[in-house]
Parts: C-alpha cells; structure tokens; sequence
C-alpha cells in the first residue's frame, strides 16, 4: 500500500456567495472556531500527511501569508486560471503518487489511512472521488457508478451519492492520459471515458460545507452549542 504523503487544499475562489465578509478578506480566512476556515483544515490533515500544498487566487497575497504562517510547504498562485490548472502547469504535474485534495470550504472529519487502503484497493488510479450522503438544498455532483467505476457526474439527475469535493489524485498519470485542461470537468470527463475514475466505498466521518455566510454562522453556532455541553458536563462532575 502506498501512503498519501502530499495534500492540496484548493484555496482560489473568491467566495462571492459569502459576500460582505470576502470585501474584506479572503473566504479561506472566513472566522471558524476562533480560527479560520484554513487553518480547520490544514490542522485536520497535518500529521496525516507529510507535505500540505495550497493553491491561492482571490486576495492571493494575503492568504499566501496566512498558510505561510501556518507552516504549510507549497503554495501555488493560480489566480485567473481554472481549478484543474495547478495539476498541469506546477511542480505538482510530476508527482507520480497519490496526492489528497480537499477544498477549503468544506469542514471535514477524515481516516486517511482507510482512504489509502481504498486507493490501493482499486488499483491506485488517476482519480478517485471521496462521496457523501446527498444534503437537500446544497448543490452537488451526483455520481453515477458500477462496482466503484464512475460512469457518470450529474448536477440534475439525482442518486444516492454525491461529490465531496475529496478526491485522490494522481497528478503525473493524468498528465500521461489527458490533455491540458483548466476545468475539472473537463478532466473528470476524458478520465471517466478511460475508467479512470473510482468512487470510494470510504465516506468522511463528518463533512459540513461552508458556502454562504449563513452556514458559516451555523457551524460556528454548532461548535459553540457543542462546547457549552461540554463545560456543562464537567461542571456536574466536579
């Protein structure tokens, strides 16, 4: 089994739906938990992985020296390029080894280890996606599978599984069997024509998406519900 030693969290977007807040600050460094969205997920994946890549765009500088502070390794400027043009045109194109990528926006609860053990299982591919239960009234790409093999990513048809927005990547094997694209589309299209693309039977053990300000909100309510139960719980006990 190969481990996953390298992580992307993909950190460009400009966050409009969150809008007044992303005026002012990138929608990575969105307030979560007395810290911010980035800095959730680098720390959910560091000692899990070896080396942590982030891409930025929108407010670039300013996010480039938030996860710079936050001891990440890599980070790659991809503002005005499309979300798949980092696997093309950086270092990474020549990473011959499973690289796990998430999104900054979502909040999740991940075992790495059975991840690898699912990749492996399948044959250590160009892709596999990481799927969630469908959640009414946030958009998603439903997928369509047969015995793990990824026939089909719909946004209208409906089915029992949806992206996550995780996926296991081989960054130099998509560079051998694609062309040069900047929409993961594009690329989920040319790899799911080659059964390249697997969809894993490994769900995250928690998985919130924060797109609007209103979610935020929420989860952060959530979280501070939580630790009030917490305090309260070890008040009765002393």
């Amino acid at each position: 089994m190969t481990r996953i030693r390298h992580a992307l969290i993909m950190a460009a977007g400009r966050g409009v739906r969150m809008m007044p807040l992303t005026a002012v600050i990138p929608k990575p460094m969105a307030p979560l938990q007395g810290s911010t969205l980035i800095a959730d997920g680098i720390r959910r994946i560091r000692g899990h992985v070896d080396v942590i890549h982030i891409t930025v765009g929108y407010k670039g500088p300013k996010l480039a020296e938030h996860v710079i502070d936050l001891g990440v390794d890599c980070v790659y400027n991809t503002s005005g390029k499309g979300n798949s043009w980092w696997i093309y045109n950086t270092m990474l194109k020549y990473l011959d080894e499973p690289l796990l990528v998430l999104t900054c926006d979502n909040v999740v609860e991940l075992d790495i280890e059975q991840l690898e053990l699912e990749y492996a299982r399948h044959n250590s591919p160009a892709c596999m996606v990481v799927p969630v239960v469908p959640v009414p009234g946030l958009e998603g790409d439903y997928i369509f599978q047969e015995d793990g093999v990824v026939t089909r990513l719909d946004r209208d048809t409906p089915s029992d599984r949806y992206c996550s927005g995780i996926q296991v990547l081989s960054p130099a094997m998509i560079n051998r069997i694609t062309s040069r694209q900047e929409d993961f589309y594009a690329v989920w299209e040319q790899l799911i024509s080659k059964r390249q693309v697997y969809c894993s039977s490994i769900y995250p053990k928690r998985w919130f998406a924060v797109d609007t300000f209103e979610q935020l909100s929420s989860i952060n309510q959530m979280v501070m519900s939580s630790n009030e139960m917490v305090v309260s719980s070890a008040s009765q006990l002393d």
